[in-house]
């Protein structure tokens, strides 16, 4: 049986699987890196200062737990950072093999889906803990209650850089499954 030499075309397409595969992990560090981010600024977020309202002053104490959609942003945020921590360990193993990250057209649909979901997941969690953020930084308009970011400012802050990590989260969860559809027009 003759043995087949690879053709031009066969190399320039194992080189860009290679490269794909490449970029999946490097995304895959990045993820993981994003989602725990998100989560250590959620749950470092406390902070305790005095306001005036009316011309009284208020003790306010605030934690990232009194909120569910705090508390929400950090579940996903936690489960995305595992999952993402998941596939770069297998996808690691097997770009230092030098197999391709997704062997079968199964996988790379299974990666498909599992990253839509955590990426529509860090997408609401995100969205829901902005919309806690800005009510904190407008006050609330039919209601004569305070900006309370100018008093807890420290607090908003880290909420917000926590919000800004779960998109940088989310974006690299929507590139990696463009790369996984890149993946299944080529199996």
């Amino acid at each position: 049986m003759a043995v087949k030499e690879p053709t031009e075309n066969d190399v320039i397409t194992i080189g860009s699987c290679r490269k794909n595969d490449v970029a999946m992990v490097v995304m895959r560090v990045i993820c993981v890196a994003a989602a725990a981010a998100a989560v250590m600024f959620m749950v470092t977020a406390r902070q305790t200062s005095v306001a005036s309202l009316y011309g009284f002053q208020l003790q306010l104490h605030s934690v990232w737990s009194l909120s569910d959609s705090l508390v929400y942003l950090v579940v996903v945020s936690s489960a995305t950072a595992a999952y993402s921590l998941l596939q770069l360990l297998i996808s690691g193993a097997r770009l230092v093999k030098k197999r391709p990250v997704i062997p079968t057209r199964h996988q790379a649909w299974f990666c498909f889906a599992s990253d839509q979901i955590f990426g529509y997941a860090m997408m609401s969690g995100g969205s829901a803990a902005l919309g806690v953020t800005n009510m904190n930084r407008t006050g609330i308009r039919h209601v004569p209650l305070p900006d309370f970011c100018k008093s807890l400012d420290r607090f908003c802050d880290r909420v917000a850089v926590s919000v800004l990590f779960s998109f940088l989260a989310f974006l690299l969860l929507s590139a990696s499954s463009f790369l996984d559809v890149f993946r299944l027009s080529r199996t």
